[in-house]
């Protein structure tokens, strides 16, 4: 391992990955470094990404997709299930990944542009300087380095350890984390080309149940809790396991994995002096799905393009690094954080019976006019009764965001 570099990747998930990838191509030194002693494991994810939104920068391999998804099922609490076929379910409808592969293949790909990695390493503090980031104190199996660093990104996943050092806040408040989750079953009765969302409060308060194919009687099944509804005999694997004893009583469970995703707003700021923050560090994971993937390879990219032209410049400064920040807010996915987290924060209020009246209007809807505008009109329209409690429950904010 050097002692120098131009770039510092702390995190070797999609987003730092991404990030290591495009400076590497753009004729950077690059050290990426990854806690764990194996890329992309363990699988901290449902595994599901938009196939328009992977296109915008992958083209994916055979070994990355376990299952090509047509459409997406939303079920509500009284049963009732809503159809969404390609033109309405929007980025549910794209692949169900094998992150392991996935994860691996995007560091090779980091590598192969002359990357740098190592795995099994831990930043353990950054270094400091007049306010700045100079890189980070390494640990690798017990022995500890001094690499320093031109810039340094902070891809080290929610509530980002790295980003706090260096004095930004990356707490996530305890109601906007979602818990999660999620066992990897075979042996189950599944449609293999579409995704599945069951909503309601006794089998998932604040959040949902998921079923992602992953081939033939093969799927993650998980659930994703509000992080204030949890109590003992209520916590995810809980209602997870209720639900499988209902839905799977024979399926097999073949693997085990249990995190948080933020679903908050995004960071106040994703730089500082020689730091940029990228992917579920920065807290751009879908507040309304918990999706992260798409997320974490644009900012990662665009850190990437950003942060090139900084030290080309010889300027790496908060302030020369604000182009990343504005960029990604007015882009399409700043846009897309926004309007969710507000679509969230009035969902997560309502009760079965509101989610039932809400589900059964969507279901005749017009495709062609399938957009949120649309959505909080129909409901107007066919339940006056929720409207007035989707208005106390914050609808003006939320259509002052579309």
């Amino acid at each position: 391992m050097k002692r120098e570099y131009d770039v510092l990747v702390v995190g070797g998930g999609p987003g730092g990955a991404f990030a290591a990838k495009t400076f590497a191509e753009k004729g950077h030194s690059v050290l990426l470094t990854e806690k764990r002693p194996a890329i992309g494991a363990p699988v901290r994810c449902a595994e599901g990404v938009g196939k328009a939104l992977m296109h915008e920068f992958l083209k994916p391999e055979d070994g990355w997709v376990a299952a090509e998804i047509e459409k997406a099922n939303i079920i509500a609490p009284d049963g009732f299930t809503m159809e969404l076929e390609p033109e309405k379910a929007g980025s549910e409808v794209g692949y169900v990944l094998n992150r392991k592969v996935f994860d691996r293949d995007l560091v090779w790909m980091a590598a192969g542009a002359g990357a740098d990695v190592q795995v099994k390493t831990r930043a353990v503090s950054p270094i400091m300087e007049d306010g700045a980031v100079k890189g980070a104190i390494l640990n690798q199996g017990g022995t500890t380095h001094e690499v320093r660093a031109g810039l340094t990104i902070a891809a080290d996943g929610v509530e980002s350890k790295f980003s706090r050092w260096c004095g930004i806040d990356t707490t996530v408040p305890f109601r906007e984390i979602e818990t999660c989750a999620q066992y990897l079953m075979t042996g189950i009765d599944i449609d293999p080309n579409a995704t599945e969302f069951f909503v309601g409060n006794s089998i998932a308060p604040g959040g949902y149940v998921w079923i992602f194919p992953k081939g033939d009687k093969t799927a993650n099944v998980g659930v994703g809790v509000g992080g204030d509804r949890c109590k003992p005999g209520s916590r995810p694997v809980d209602y997870l396991n209720r639900f499988i004893a209902r839905k799977f009583p024979n399926g097999k469970t073949l693997e085990l994995i249990a995190g948080g995703v933020s679903v908050c707003q995004p960071l106040s700021c994703t730089v500082a002096n020689n730091l940029m923050v990228v992917g579920d560090a920065a807290r751009v994971s879908d507040p309304l799905t918990g999706g992260g993937i798409y997320a974490a390879l644009y900012t990662g990219k665009l850190a990437g393009d950003v942060g090139s032209k900084a030290l080309e410049d010889g300027d790496t400064s908060t302030q020369a690094l604000m182009p990343y920040d504005s960029t990604w807010r007015s882009s399409y996915l700043g846009k897309a954080l926004e309007r969710n987290y507000q679509i969230k924060e009035v969902f997560i209020r309502l009760s079965d019976e509101d989610l039932n009246a809400i589900v059964h209007s969507v279901s005749k809807m017009n495709l062609s006019d399938f957009n949120t505008l649309n959505l909080i009109k129909n409901i107007i329209s066919a339940n006056p009764k929720l409207a007035i409690k989707l208005g106390k429950a914050g609808l003006k904010t939320l259509l002052d965001s579309l």
